[in-house]
């Protein structure tokens, strides 16, 4: 007997023996019954052995039937499924994204979920700018920047203002913080360098005070560390509003320091009709 039996006789097969009747069968391939009652034959004289029990009113599966019936519905699922596969990697629409990871963490991830279920067909792939000032830079269809106005047509997306922010923890353990002296006198944490709390500071009249305070190198590392408890930073507002509103961090002034400041959405010349969906998605999430 060979390996395999013939492949144009299992869909009229397994339609009969999901149905359990070659009228309703016949229906659902668009065939006749006459040609589902003779794939079903010509199938069992192949395998030699019956399959159905024939019956005035349908037919029913025997043991064997059923067996067989099992298998070639577990093989047509497999087969539909890698067919579904192969389809979606062929149709799969991608937009690139040029984004620093702290505006990922603290803002786009948790909205991404909402453009995923408005477009489905359309994959982000989200990648690290490396200081590219354009999206073509870096492979991207889009790209959020950091800074004052960009040489190249932008739109602002976001303020980037920063303000002095801790947690709750740190405000209950070293508050009274309502005044620029007090915060002068906290545990001050520095983004990159100590540049940014002595303008602030000078905006107030005040020095920067000495000492080892921490200077962190990523904005992601400075926000788990004031998350943490330890101490103050300045953090872009805009982009913590979410722990703000939750009570976990606490802005201690509402004066600002880089106000001139923004995060820049900025375009790749030629967009894709995919990237103009994410694009104005963008747009529309920073304004809520």
């Amino acid at each position: 007997m060979k390996d395999i039996p013939p492949l144009s006789h299992i869909p009229a097969f397994e339609a009969a023996a999901r149905f359990e009747s070659f009228v309703r069968a016949a229906k659902a391939l668009g065939i006749t019954s006459t040609a589902v009652s003779q794939h079903v034959r010509a199938l069992e004289d192949w395998l030699g052995t019956p399959l159905f029990v024939r019956k005035a009113r349908g037919v029913q599966l025997i043991r064997q039937g059923q067996q067989f019936a099992d298998a070639c519905q577990n093989a047509l699922r497999e087969i539909r499924d890698g067919a579904e596969r192969v389809s979606l990697q062929k149709t799969k629409r991608k937009v690139g994204l040029a984004c620093q990871p702290s505006v990922v963490s603290l803002w786009l991830t948790s909205r991404l979920p909402d453009f995923m279920e408005r477009h489905p067909e359309i994959q982000v792939s989200i990648v690290y700018p490396f200081g590219a000032t354009t999206p073509e830079e870096v492979g991207a269809d889009l790209l959020i920047r950091h800074g004052t106005t960009p040489d190249r047509t932008a739109e602002k997306l976001l303020s980037a203002a920063t303000r002095p922010t801790c947690a709750k923890s740190y405000l209950e353990k070293a508050g009274p913080l309502d005044r620029p002296v007090a915060i002068r006198d906290a545990r001050l944490l520095h983004d990159e360098t100590e540049d940014a709390w002595r303008l602030w500071f000078r905006q107030h009249g005040l020095e920067l005070p000495g000492g080892n305070a921490p200077v962190f190198g990523d904005f992601n590392l400075l926000i788990s560390s004031i998350q943490a408890g330890h101490g103050i930073g300045l953090c872009p507002t805009a982009l913590i509003e979410t722990d703000i509103a939750s009570g976990n961090l606490v802005v201690l002034s509402e004066d600002a320091a880089d106000t001139d400041k923004y995060y820049w959405l900025i375009g790749a010349h030629a967009l894709s009709s995919d990237a103009e969906l994410l694009r104005q998605w963008l747009r529309d999430q920073a304004s809520v």
